[in-house]
């Protein structure tokens, strides 16, 4: 009997978004999903291409995925960025898991809160193979959803002496920086010069740093959905991805930044975990992440929600 499939009689797990945040592990979480993107890059996963549908001022997405022995597992989302500035986020959604075996929907989750933890986690995992070990000054370039998501994620993961953050918004930089002695509120230029890894966090449909900037040795991360890298950072450094579609599928499944880009200069985050790409290859290489987000990673983060609900007996039981 498989985690799920517990009797056709049990309820269905609801969750909300504050039980996502309290039951989601950070360290448990950069395991599985470790897990998850080698199984992703071995090809033992079926999980297709985000799809969509456009509404006047946002869009749904649907993101189904398997991954063997972690979870089946479906995200639709909306994306409306009108959104920033009231009570709404930008991103809102929910993730229904299902059991493998028999098709029973076990759980039904906020996706939000597990979008934007696991999307922060994925980029600090990568950042821990890609940059250097000597690593001491970190950027934040947004201070959104994102750019707190992105602090929670990164701040143990080097002997950082310095965090700047910046943001279109003063406002939101100040707050950020102040939740770490560490912080403090810098231009986009001053942020990223100098800085050993640079984390691009940001709404903005066009490139919101100059890759002249970048010290020689920078890693750089980017999660940003309508093309806040560089193309020259793109051309530039070497690339990394979740996966060879993030180059090979039009946005909203690809990525804006790679269009166009040869998919065989791209390697997967999942193939530098087992060795089979050796990552980083000398201290002066630019390394760069684009990520789009990919259903594995919501299926890693679902998993240890519903495992940590069941657990505690956490959150609302639906009838059937």
């Amino acid at each position: 009997m498989s985690r799920d499939q517990r009797t056709a009689s049990e309820p269905i797990v609801y969750l909300t978004a504050p039980d996502v945040r309290a039951l989601l592990d950070i360290d448990a979480l950069r395991g599985m999903l470790a897990r998850a993107l080698v199984a992703l890059s071995d090809g033992t996963t079926s999980v297709p291409a985000r799809v969509s549908a456009n509404a006047p001022r946002g869009l749904v997405a649907a993101m189904p995925g398997y991954v063997p022995d972690i979870a089946l597992e479906l995200k639709a989302v909306t994306v409306f960025p009108g959104n920033h500035g009231t009570e709404l986020p930008s991103h809102q959604g929910v993730i229904v898991m299902f059991d493998e075996h028999t098709g029973a929907p076990t759980a039904i989750m906020d996706a939000a809160s597990i979008t934007a933890i696991r999307t922060a986690v994925t980029a600090s995992l990568a950042g821990d193979l890609l940059a250097r070990r000597d690593a001491t000054t970190l950027a934040i370039i947004g201070a959104g959803v994102q750019g707190h998501a992105h602090l929670d994620a990164f701040a143990d993961r080097r002997a950082w002496r310095e965090i700047r953050i910046a943001s279109r918004n003063g406002a939101h930089a100040a707050a950020l920086a102040a939740r770490t002695p560490l912080g403090r509120v810098a231009s986009f230029e001053d942020a990223t010069r100098g800085a050993d890894v640079v984390c691009l966090c940001t709404d903005a449909s066009g490139p919101v740093i100059d890759a002249r900037w970048l010290a020689p040795g920078a890693h750089v991360s980017s999660v940003g959905f309508h093309g806040e890298l560089p193309i020259e950072a793109v051309d530039n450094g070497t690339v990394f991805v979740e996966w060879r579609g993030a180059a090979t599928f039009a946005p909203p499944a690809g990525a804006a930044e790679l269009q166009g880009v040869d998919a065989a200069r791209l390697t997967e985050i999942g193939e530098v975990i087992t060795g089979r790409h050796p990552g980083r290859q000398s201290p002066g290489e630019l390394t760069v992440y684009k990520s789009t987000g990919h259903a594995v990673e919501d299926a890693a983060a679902a998993r240890l929600v519903l495992d940590a609900a069941i657990a505690s007996e956490t959150g609302l039981r639906l009838p059937r």
